[in-house]
């Protein structure tokens, strides 16, 4: 059932590119999409919908296309400048998985399974407050009631959340952009290109130029030294791995970017791309032969439960523009204190 849902996937992926007969068959679909979607935001903009503020800002980092673009790397780069900046940041996730329904905190102790993966990195990496729950705005009063210090809310993901008021929104991309600019199910898109965003980011691992967008930003992930499951301690760099059999994985939405990031660095991996948030209840890798499996930082905080020494963890640093943390600094200080 997985690799036929994975070959499904796959060509979904394909036809998203492209307009050919299977985009123009569901655009009616689309068109109904559409009008649902832009009905809602124009609720919220009328002030039919309720926008709640939570006293602090919020910035929402999030994308109008489906799957993964690069999201948590930016989160937590911009946690980090945020801090760097003089602020204390806290984040906001509905927490993809997580078994929960009201706010739970997520602390580096958490369990993948009740926190999500990506929040579980986030919390891991930066030490940021992190609360999750599929109400964001329940999340955000949470996390401030329970950290007075926090002047500044980061919501992972989110973008069409539109009851969370927020003062900044970053829209990040990868190589695939809009795709085939149609709306859901004939594209890849929730919401139209058109949408307004204070920024752009465009995270490719190939050479490309800018699309002519307003206030776009090219968004640089850069592998870091591997380090192994079993022991952190222990790194190596990705130039190591050259000349040895490697098999690289990745349960994440374009695992095809990472393996070019890992081609880039020299090395010649089989591949395996598994499914996003993927829960890794049991080894995938037991019938695998190789010398070292090469695995995301997200998929390795699900690995709690089996061990496999071959296993070693590729980390990647998101490097923000100095002149979009400047733009987001700017709007967040110049916010009314309402």
């Amino acid at each position: 059932m997985s690799a036929l849902r994975a070959r499904i996937e796959s060509y979904i992926a394909r036809e998203w590119q492209r307009r050919g007969p299977f985009a123009w068959a569901l655009s009616p679909l689309a068109c109904g999409f559409g009008a649902i979607a832009a009905a809602r935001r124009g609720a919220f903009a009328a002030g039919w919908l309720e926008r709640v503020r939570i006293g602090v800002p919020v910035v929402v980092v999030g994308n109008v296309t489906v799957g993964g673009t690069g999201k948590t790397p930016t989160v937590i780069a911009l946690v980090e400048a945020l801090r760097a900046a003089g602020f204390t940041p806290g984040v906001v996730s509905r927490g993809y998985g997580a078994r929960v329904r009201t706010p739970t905190a997520v602390t580096p102790a958490s369990p993948a399974s009740q926190a999500g993966d990506e929040p579980l990195l986030i919390a891991r990496r930066t030490g940021a407050p992190v609360c999750v729950c599929p109400d964001r705005v329940a999340a955000a009063r949470a996390l401030t009631a329970a950290h007075r210090e926090v002047d500044v809310i980061v919501s992972d993901d989110g973008l069409q959340h539109y009851r969370l008021a927020r003062d900044v929104e970053l829209v990040v991309f990868d190589h695939r952009l809009g795709g085939n600019g149609f709306l859901l199910p004939a594209g890849p898109l929730r919401e139209p290109l058109s949408r307004h965003r204070d920024a752009t980011l465009v995270n490719s691992p190939y050479e490309r130029t800018l699309p002519p967008w307003p206030n776009t930003y090219a968004l640089h992930l850069t592998p870091g030294d591997a380090w192994h499951l079993d022991n952190p301690h222990l790194r190596r760099p990705l130039a190591q791995f050259t000349g040895v059999k490697v098999l690289a994985a990745a349960g994440i939405g374009a695992p095809e970017r990472f393996f070019a990031t890992l081609r880039a660095a020299g090395i010649t991996p089989d591949t395996r791309a598994l499914p996003d948030h993927y829960a890794f209840t049991t080894n995938p890798f037991a019938d695998v032969e190789a010398d070292a499996i090469l695995v995301t930082e997200k998929d390795a905080v699900k690995l709690g439960t089996w061990r496999d020494a071959r296993i070693w963890v590729v980390p990647v640093e998101a490097a923000l523009d100095h002149r979009l943390i400047e733009s987001v600094v700017e709007k967040l200080r110049g916010r009314p204190s309402a």
